[in-house]
């Protein structure tokens, strides 16, 4: 125990534990080796999950892979046939019973479509035996609030989703559970729904969401875990992800592209994709060349050295889009027609 340096005599004192380690983090979900299957079909093979209180934990895969049977899993929708699952620190791998504070939907969220948005949330507290507060807050949250009494049936794709996730949020869950949040929201619609999964987690709730949109994946999750065939190929920090990409096709356009073709082609390690590569024929003002990071390094210094100034350089593929098709065997369109 000592005073930090500068302080009274008569200020706080501050304990110092020499090598002392950090609290280990808090699980809202821990699965280890949960296996589910329908007859002959495994949808889960031996599946690990970490999800961390306030953490949102992005679960992406080709179709088939088995991401709406784990989000059932962890809405109690299903049981598993093996392994270990807990969830807010209570075994529920041997019933469908959950523990209070875990809230979401899969497929789509239930609704009544002869309700309005009003109706359908307080028809939800009923059901829970609550108590009709919080209705107001929560389609505002989710940006509903101009269509509150309007009825359900003329709702939207994505109106549907934000109304799913208010009847979520009235719960006040611990963990929640999304499948696909942000199929069919419109620019304004999504910036509502990241801001609100992002003030959940900012409050120690988990979030675990699936989607397609890598997009999305890439604004608000801190970790993901990809699934192929039932099994996890990844499961980590993005940042982790990203950075372990191999080569990535990355489009470069320059105030002097014939000097920069000349500079590219010099590159080591650098590959500078022919012209009648499908990418290069979609916009032949620019460069496309395929390299890892560290090689883009250098090829911005020898441009810069040449005196060519660099307009933009970024990936065709976003980073987490191109390690998703990598560790899952996928090609894309791209591909397909090259071949």
């Amino acid at each position: 125990m000592r005073r930090p340096a500068g302080s009274s005599a008569g200020g706080p004192l501050v304990v110092v534990r020499e090598n002392e380690k950090p609290l280990p983090e808090q699980l809202a979900v821990r699965a280890r080796a949960v296996s589910k299957s329908f007859g002959d079909v495994v949808a889960l093979d031996g599946v690990d999950l970490d999800v961390a209180e306030g953490q949102i934990h992005g679960l992406v895969g080709p179709n088939g892979a088995g991401k709406t049977t784990l989000l059932g899993l962890l809405l109690g929708l299903a049981r598993a046939d093996g392994g270990d699952l807990e969830i807010l620190g209570s075994e529920v791998q041997r019933t469908l019973a959950l523990p209070e504070g875990v809230a979401g939907f899969v497929d789509g969220p239930g609704l009544y479509p002869s309700l309005t948005a009003r109706q359908n949330l307080a028809a939800l507290l009923r059901l829970r035996g609550d108590a009709a507060d919080g209705i107001d807050e929560a389609l505002e949250q989710v940006g509903l609030s101009a269509v509150a009494d309007d009825r359900v049936r003329g709702f939207s794709l994505g109106m549907r989703q934000r109304l799913g996730l208010a009847a979520a949020l009235l719960t006040r869950p611990q963990l929640l559970v999304l499948d696909e949040p942000a199929n069919g929201l419109d620019p304004a619609g999504t910036r509502d729904v990241h801001r609100v999964l992002t003030r959940l987690a900012a409050h120690g709730t988990a979030v675990v969401l699936s989607s397609h949109r890598m997009d999305d994946l890439a604004a608000l999750c801190t970790n993901v875990t990809i699934l192929a065939t039932g099994r996890v190929v990844f499961s980590g920090p993005l940042g982790k992800l990203v950075a372990e990409s191999d080569e990535l096709d990355y489009r470069l356009r320059t105030s002097d592209p014939v000097t920069a073709r000349r500079v590219a082609a010099e590159t080591p390690g650098l590959r500078l994709l022919p012209d009648d590569d499908p990418l290069q024929r979609q916009d032949a003002e620019a460069l496309v060349v395929r390299a890892a990071v560290p090689v883009l390094d250098d090829l911005v210094a020898r441009l810069v050295g040449a005196g060519v100034g660099v307009r933009e350089l970024a990936p065709v593929v976003a980073p987490l889009e191109a390690a998703f098709l990598a560790l899952t065997g996928t090609t894309t369109a791209r591909e397909d027609e090259s071949q």
